[in-house]
């Protein structure tokens, strides 16, 4: 039996949305063989086996909710023998594709982040295929680990086998990372008047600063968010001041 090989061009904002698990997933229960890619350019797919039309219609019917598809080209080609489905290495080839925002915790993370018996529990760094930093942790595409800020944090063997399953939402997180391997909290006092505040646990930290009168800076996904004591006349008039408002 000839079967159909396909490749497919997929552009639009198809990196950081779990595009790549999905296709992954979806080939697989198609009983497709093939792979499918991250390029500067889009998604790059090539599919081969007799339910490759019914892989076409679900890619954009079944597409994950936080992607957003602007065109897919299609190209004919020969069999060539793919042995199963992979994830391949992804490719720069000088072009840009569009990268996801950053995104706001999920239910499913919310629910983990507030379940004291979870590795993650507290952990203000939870993220999966779909929520977390995208934007602000890019530094070039593909998106990918290695091209973001998360480079630095080798991810242990719980967050690794994570990472590597096709059955589990953080498949192929980028920003994949747990208390024992990714980013912590830090706590820093900048004026030598609240010195004596700095503690190991920094919330805490933080929070006895605000109740002393204190200006804290919290640095999250894209930005700063200034705070003070709203009740404390001294600390708002000092942070308007330091505004100009």
């Amino acid at each position: 039996m000839t079967y159909l090989r396909i490749k497919i061009k997929v552009k639009g904002l198809v990196q950081g949305v779990g595009f790549r698990p999905f296709v992954f997933n979806l080939a697989r229960s198609l009983d497709l063989r093939g792979f499918v890619k991250n390029t500067s350019e889009g998604v790059v797919i090539e599919i081969e086996g007799k339910n490759a039309g019914v892989f076409l219609e679900r890619l954009r019917s079944e597409k994950p909710a936080l992607s957003d598809i602007e065109s897919i080209d299609i190209e004919k080609l020969p069999e060539c023998g793919f042995e199963g489905f992979t994830i391949l290495p992804s490719e720069d080839n000088g072009s840009i594709t569009p990268v996801s925002p950053d995104i706001s915790v999920c239910n499913d993370c919310l629910s983990e982040l507030l379940d004291h018996m979870d590795r993650r529990y507290l952990y203000p760094f939870i993220n999966c295929t779909n929520c977390g930093p995208r934007y602000s942790i890019t530094r070039a595409i593909p998106y990918d680990r290695p091209n973001t800020t998360m480079l630095r944090f080798k991810m242990c063997h719980d967050c690794s086998r994570e990472y590597q399953d096709p059955e589990d939402r953080r498949f192929h997180a980028q920003a994949d990372a747990c208390p024992l391997c990714g980013p912590r909290l830090s706590f820093q006092i900048k004026n030598p008047l609240f010195k004596g505040y700095e503690g190991e646990e920094p919330i805490s930290s933080a929070i006895r600063l605000l109740k002393a009168g204190g200006i804290v800076a919290v640095k999250g996904l894209g930005g700063f968010h200034i705070a003070c004591d709203a009740e404390n006349k001294d600390a708002v008039t000092l942070l308007r001041e330091r505004k100009h408002q």
